[in-house]
């Protein structure tokens, strides 16, 4: 039988049957609503939003269950609110609200209350009122008598209803079991909601005392710090070992250093923060390293700089032969120096093969400039904090290795190497070759920012080298520094270097005295030769060094008194000769061509194989080839098929024959265009029986058309050849421009031709001149296979 009440929408609360609640109410309808159950039989329908914020709910904003209830008391406050005290009665349905004007009414279907009995619904009820009593000893705001009074409550719903008003769950939970009619099923959702809530309230209850005792720790260990220092100040100890009063040490170099206006803000408020906490608190052992850190940094520290031109030079000569290039870019920086007294340190980036003295040359351009010396190897970096430094906010953060170097070398212009620039790294925890470009450039730098230390830091006075074996680099960082190529040495240069630095290392390593280990200069000749075959130094040094302990050996065994190596016993003390000096053919070979490769590590010779095999004119090629270099072995043979008959070769050879070319050390990848003049000769060759001059080396890529294109690393390629003991190089005419950058003992020590067409390379590699053929179209028929003939009165099938 429904019932018209006037309706009281309640936020943020569930009011059950049998509940006494009280509620204040501010909303103008719902206190005209509670007039009007005043003035009537003082009943009234509470039912619960579904959006608390909601000021002037409908009736889809509010649930369909709520509960009938009396009011039993009403107060008035002075604000405008109103206090009352209401208790609920039975559930019932929300039937539709109407608008009585001031206030809302609804018809409500009352909800029959369920009764349960039986041993079950006992059992389920014993176990509530336990939970409810474990509960209420964990959560200090219910009153200690509540556990008691539920405990006389015989009824199931009565007992689910009480307590479900008396816990603190979510509303939507609440409703959920105002909802549920049956009296068993609400008990176990009352129980299973007290269960996740006793949870919570272990945990609150351990987090409390946990903070409790860290509190009554940090406070105990405070005063006892506070009474040692009184007991210091007492018996005049302070001070003792130079330590004193650490915040006034703080204080004193803050006032003392000449920090940046930026960096002495920060350093105050930092020592700010450090006087208000407990010494030995974790927090103040992360601003003490701060300032540690920042107060560390050589703030207005600079070494005096050398402007001694001369004396420059001399050191660079003294430490490094050859290498002019460098020594003399160096001077030019000195000298501008010198004259403007000022200069943003240039950003040199040293590209060369391993073992050329990239790393050694670094220190002795910091010993020329009379710079502090600072190396940081970046190879396998891959964390952009590295570069940057972390934020303060992680666990063990520290600043960029920039910074750290900074703080080590103790002056604010050093020379800075990073070393192995082309190794860096890159993973999801930033790119540190990103993180470079501000440090590398010379616009940005004089204001870096380090994420530990949050200041702008003056990068300007640094003079930054870099090494790379490759210019494997991002664009935007090459554009930031100043390349200078480092290729490689000739033997020449290897056996001064050899003389004037490796041997007398070497023999003071060893613990040899003079005159006991004699290297001949013919003997260092043949070690080059034929033990090493690289650009730089480091294997000549392994093998001095290895010459060294036989001697010493030796000597310590009694065998001799001094050792001096020469070509004759060379092998006695180096062992088995490694590579074989001199030309790369012994003799003129058809289809055999010495090409010139560049790699990262110097020049190699590349040689060039082909032979014919029965085919159709294909062309098969092996030996680990790269997409360009196939590419260009397709373009000469295509090359060589359109200019046959000029080249003595008849056409119809190519409808029985294919050429296989290869290239030797087929587990070496290859790759380039540079070989296309050595593919076009070792075809031509071996399609004519012409034999190729065993002292001639090329080096070009070629069109389809037969012009020679100019090729790079023409330094390295000739350097390769001059140590396989080639003659005669042909390289791109578009190239004779870069012998000026060639040591003139390589160019004297070989015939260097330059070529712009296939033409002239053949007449100059090749032993005998080609001569042309005439072919006509007749002669194309001629040699045509004859075609099979069809059966008298039938077709020819194919």
């Amino acid at each position: 039988m429904t019932q018209t009440f006037p309706v009281l929408p309640l936020r943020d609360i569930v009011v059950f049957p049998h509940m006494i609640v009280p509620l204040f109410v501010g909303r103008d309808k719902s206190v005209a609503a509670l007039e009007a159950a005043m003035a009537a039989d003082k009943e009234i329908f509470l039912v619960a939003q579904l959006d608390p914020a909601e000021d002037d709910p409908k009736a889809d904003d509010l649930y369909d269950i709520g509960v009938t209830a009396t009011v039993l008391q009403l107060l008035k406050l002075p604000d405008g609110t109103v206090r009352v005290l209401v208790e609920g009665k039975l559930r019932g349905r929300l039937g539709g609200l109407t608008d009585a004007g001031t206030y809302m009414t609804t018809e409500v279907i009352p909800i029959e209350e369920v009764t349960a009995e039986g041993t079950e619904v006992s059992a389920l009820m014993r176990s509530v009122i336990d939970q409810f009593e474990n509960y209420a000893k964990l959560n200090r705001k219910l009153p200690a008598e509540t556990a008691s009074q539920l405990g006389e409550i015989e009824d199931a719903s009565r007992l689910a209803d009480a307590v479900a008003g008396n816990i603190s769950i979510k509303v939507a939970d609440k409703q959920s079991l105002l909802i549920e009619t049956d009296p068993a099923r609400r008990l176990e959702m009352v129980f299973a909601f007290m269960e996740g809530e006793l949870g919570v309230l272990q945990v609150e209850k351990k987090i409390k005392s946990r903070v409790k005792r860290q509190m009554e720790k940090t406070q105990r260990e405070y005063y006892l710090n506070e009474q040692l220092k009184a007991i210091q100040r007492e018996l005049g100890n302070e001070g003792e070992e130079g330590e004193g009063d650490e915040l006034a040490e703080l204080t004193q170099k803050i006032a003392t250093l000449k920090l940046s206006k930026e960096a002495r803000t920060k350093a105050t408020a930092e020592l700010k923060k450090l006087k208000t906490m407990a010494p030995m608190s974790a927090e103040a052992t992360v601003v003490r390293n701060y300032l540690d850190v920042l107060l560390g940094l050589p703030w207005g520290k600079r070494s005096k700089l050398k402007k001694d031109i001369a004396a420059a030079q001399a050191i660079l000569d003294e430490d490094h032969y050859a290498l002019e290039k460098v020594k003399d870019r160096i001077v030019e920086y000195l000298a501008v120096q010198a004259r403007t007294n000022k200069l943003k340190g240039p950003i040199l980036c040293l590209v060369g093969p391993p073992g050329v003295g990239k790393t050694s040359l670094g220190k002795s351009i910091a010993k020329a400039t009379g710079r502090e010396f600072i190396r940081q190897s970046l190879g396998g970096v891959r964390d952009e904090a590295e570069i940057r430094g972390h934020r303060r906010t992680y666990i063990g953060s520290l600043p960029g290795k920039i910074v750290t170097n900074l703080r080590k070398a103790g002056a604010a212009n050093p020379l800075f190497l990073l070393d192995e620039i082309d190794k860096l790294g890159q993973d999801f925890r930033g790119d540190p070759a990103s993180a470079l470009l501000e440090v590398l450039d010379p616009e940005q730098n004089s204001k870096f920012n380090d994420h530990y230390l949050e200041i702008d830091i003056d990068l300007s006075d640094v003079m930054f080298v870099c090494t790379a074996n490759t210019l494997n680099l991002p664009q935007p960082l090459l554009d930031r520094m100043e390349i200078i190529r480092l290729e490689g040495y000739t033997e020449d240069e290897k056996v001064e270097i050899a003389e004037r630095h490796l041997i007398a290392k070497q023999i003071e390593a060893h613990g040899l005295k003079d005159g006991e280990f004699t290297l001949t200069q013919e003997g260092l000749r043949a070690l080059i030769q034929r033990y090493t075959r690289e650009a730089g130094v480091r294997t000549l040094e392994r093998e001095i060094a290895k010459l060294a302990r036989k001697a010493l050996r030796q000597i310590l065994e009694g065998k001799a008194t001094d050792v001096t190596i020469t070509p004759e016993n060379l092998h006695e003390f180096a062992g088995v000769q490694k590579y074989r000096h001199g030309l790369s053919e012994e003799e003129n070979q058809i289809g055999a061509v010495t090409g010139l490769a560049w790699t990262e590590v110097g020049g190699e010779l590349l040689t060039i194989e082909s032979v014919t095999v029965p085919g159709k004119g294909a062309i098969k090629l092996t030996g680990k080839l790269g997409d360009v270099m196939k590419e260009s072995a397709e373009t000469a043979m295509s090359f060589i098929k359109a200019r046959a008959p000029s080249y003595g070769i008849k056409p119809s050879l190519f409808h029985r024959k294919d050429v296989h070319v290869h290239l030797p050390e087929g587990a070496v990848p290859k790759d380039g265009p540079s070989a296309g003049i050595g593919l076009v000769t070792c075809i031509v060759s071996t399609l004519t029986g012409v034999p190729v001059k065993k002292e001639v080396a090329m080096t070009g890529e070629v069109t389809l058309r037969g012009r020679v294109l100019p090729i790079g690393g023409l330094k390295e390629k000739m350097l390769a050849a001059l140590r396989g003991g080639i003659t005669t190089v042909l390289i791109p005419q578009e190239n004779e421009k870069d012998l000026a950058d060639i040591p003139q003992n390589i160019k004297d020590g070989l015939k260097i031709i330059p070529v712009t067409h296939v033409d002239e390379v053949l007449r100059l590699a090749l032993t005998e001149p080609l001569e042309a053929i005439d072919w006509t179209d007749a002669d194309e028929l001629a040699a045509q296979p004859p075609a099979p003939i069809a059966p008298a009165g039938g077709e020819l099938h194919h």
